[in-house]
């Protein structure tokens, strides 16, 4: 390779290096809490266990109430304190507040606009008003009453039929949920309902089975195993 050559490589080579040590000196200087050192790509997913909570609580005795972890890439501040949740979520509840665009926000709650994965501002604050005003206000809450008190009557008359035998609570009370759920927002109960299927023939809406498969999937879904989204 002739000198000339050489000389055009190592320049480019030098404007690199100096674009990159500019860029960095021009960056923030953070003083993260203390912290386990992460593995790569994974991070301290490794410390976590079966019980999150109680791995936390063993690493806290160790690095202190306020300590750093990182979840895969992204970086997490734990609060293992009562003095630490105060300050997350009353002191500076404004800076803590927003949600994280999880993909699953996107795709299952018609782009973050419901009010789980909504971005703090003003579409969440009207949203919220509107369901205090609409939905959990004591009048309108009061007028579901009667809706409330048959369906914990049926999955009573349901548990006393099903007396001597082992059952899970569990699918009784997702039945009370769906049913309650179902007659105030549609008008009906949609469990095990005969409805016309368009060919003449009658089918459920949904059947019990049906309903926990959501259920199970939903919360699978919006579970630990969620991509980050943008």
């Amino acid at each position: 390779m002739e000198p000339a050559t050489w000389a055009v490589f190592l320049g480019i080579a030098l404007c690199a290096a100096a674009a990159l040590f500019l860029s960095r000196g021009r960056r923030p200087v953070y003083n993260p809490p203390p912290g386990p050192k992460p593995w790569p790509i994974i991070g301290n997913l490794n410390l976590m266990g079966e019980l999150p909570h109680r791995s936390m609580n063993e690493l806290s005795k160790r690095y202190g109430p306020l300590m750093q972890l990182r979840f895969g890439s992204l970086p997490v501040l734990v609060g293992a304190s009562v003095e630490m949740a105060k300050l997350f979520l009353k002191t500076n509840d404004a800076a803590f507040s927003d949600r994280p665009r999880f993909a699953i926000g996107k795709y299952t709650a018609y782009d973050f606009s419901d009010l789980l994965w909504a971005p703090s501002g003003p579409y969440l604050r009207q949203a919220r008003r509107i369901c205090a005003t609409e939905l959990f206000s004591a009048t309108r809450l009061e007028s579901f009453e009667h809706i409330r008190d048959e369906e914990v009557r049926v999955m009573l008359r349901q548990l006393r039929q099903a007396a001597g035998r082992t059952v899970r609570l569990r699918d009784y009370l997702q039945m009370l949920a769906l049913g309650v759920i179902s007659r105030i927002v549609l008008g009906n109960k949609y469990v095990m309902e005969e409805v016309a299927d368009g060919e003449g023939d009658s089918a459920p809406a949904i059947t019990p089975a049906e309903f926990r498969e959501m259920v199970d999937e939903f919360f699978a879904l919006h579970g630990p195993n969620h991509r980050r989204h943008g």
